[in-house]
């Protein structure tokens, strides 16, 4: 059977995202009683800021947080974000921006994010607009390019904002009512409900980017800190991370036009291995696994020894297979695949068996015969690449790949 190369070009994540666990449980509590108990409120205020304040607000970033650390990387194609500024020039009506404030004079975007950046970007003259199609005298042109009318225009448009504020009283008491019975509703579930409620951008947000915007912390930052790891971009061919724009990565180096950058799967990746080495949480979806695995309170001394961790066990397989691990050959083609299910199954595999005995050496002419062995072997290789994604399979593949890599 041939391998399916997916979206993200030579890696292959197979069905891993299917079955939906909804992330929204709701209480089982009379409605009446609910509401009466004052469960929570959200209360919110509207705002209009004309363009040049959103460009001072993101100037100073001790008055908005607009990283893509809490919500989605940039993926606006360049049409699509000259399509915005031509619609603020025409004054037709754009979808607010959401904001959360999160401390006194302080917002963090919920939702907005990709209009945000491209408005800065524009007036930075970091965009050149193109493909419009009613103002078209204006395509190739940069905001310093455009006559004082056209700039003037600009400066005068602006874009409505919702700032939202959960009220904490009333919250706290909602949670001390609800505390000694199931389902109960944590902040994070709060955060949750209302960032899903009001994710109302054109395009949605994918299952890791919700993870992602509701999980902020050590343990993330670490995530996101891995997934510019050199060896690791190296292995699932993501250009290396730029250093010299720490806030949000514009692709000067092919970089943010890198599909696993974009959707923030290269941090999804990383995230399976804390997600499936942890044996009891091998259960359900695969999307259940990685979400409770995201949400597990962590110390940051235990953040740094699973940082440190994740780097021996990637370090030990990327010499292992010469530094090209976790690829399969395309069957019926002389090109290859870089398999996410196989990286699953050898990172946890060699977790397993170096936790159990520290100075184990792999052989690796031994594992490279016994791994083109399971390929060839038609079972085998359907456990490998996951054509079945449930708990029971995943299981197998872990098994599969600690007996290719003892021997």
């Amino acid at each position: 059977m041939e391998q399916q190369v997916s979206e993200f070009g030579n890696v292959d994540f197979s069905n891993e995202e299917s079955g939906d666990e909804s992330p929204e449980t709701i209480s089982a509590h009379n409605p009446d009683d609910f509401l009466t108990s004052n469960a929570f409120r959200i209360v919110y205020q509207t705002n209009n800021f004309f363009l040049p304040q959103i460009q001072q607000m993101i100037k100073h970033e001790q008055t908005i947080n607009l990283r893509p650390a809490y919500q989605r990387r940039l993926r606006w194609s360049e049409k699509k974000k000259s399509t915005l500024i031509e619609s603020l020039l025409l004054n037709v009506p754009i979808p607010p921006i959401f904001l959360f404030e999160s401390e006194a004079a302080r917002y963090e975007v919920m939702d907005g994010q990709q209009r945000m950046s491209t408005i800065d970007q524009f007036l930075n003259d970091e965009h050149t607009l193109s493909g419009l199609e009613i103002l078209s005298s204006l395509n190739g042109m940069s905001y310093s390019q455009c006559t004082p009318k056209v700039q003037r225009t600009l400066e005068r448009a602006s874009v409505s904002a919702i700032v939202l504020l959960l009220e904490s009283d009333t919250a706290k008491s909602a949670l001390r009512e609800i505390a000694n019975s199931e389902p109960r509703f944590s902040t994070l579930d709060i955060r949750r409900l209302v960032f899903n409620r009001i994710n109302t951008g054109g395009t949605n947000l994918n299952p890791q980017e919700v993870r992602n915007a509701l999980n902020p912390g050590p343990f993330n930052e670490m995530i996101i800190g891995l997934s510019r790891w050199v060896k690791f971009t190296d292995t699932f061919e993501i250009p290396p991370h730029d250093g010299n724009h720490p806030g949000y990565e514009r692709g000067g180096n092919g970089r943010g036009t890198n599909a696993l950058y974009r959707s923030m799967k290269d941090c999804e990746i990383v995230l399976r291995y804390f997600a499936l080495k942890d044996e009891p949480n091998i259960r359900g979806s695969m999307r259940g696994m990685l979400d409770r695995a995201m949400e597990v309170a962590r110390t940051e001394d235990e953040v740094d020894r699973a940082r440190l961790e994740y780097i021996d066990i990637f370090s030990c397989l990327y010499a292992l297979f010469d530094g090209r691990p976790f690829r399969l050959p395309s069957k019926g083609t002389k090109g290859y695949t870089i398999s996410v299910p196989l990286y699953d199954g050898l990172m946890v595999a060699a977790s397993r068996i170096l936790s159990a005995n520290p100075s184990f050496e792999f052989d690796p002419k031994r594992v490279s015969a016994t791994l083109a062995t399971a390929v060839d072997d038609n079972e085998a290789y359907e456990v490998i690449v996951a054509r079945a994604n449930t708990a029971e399979a995943v299981r197998k593949r872990i098994d599969l790949m600690v007996s290719v890599l003892s021997g």
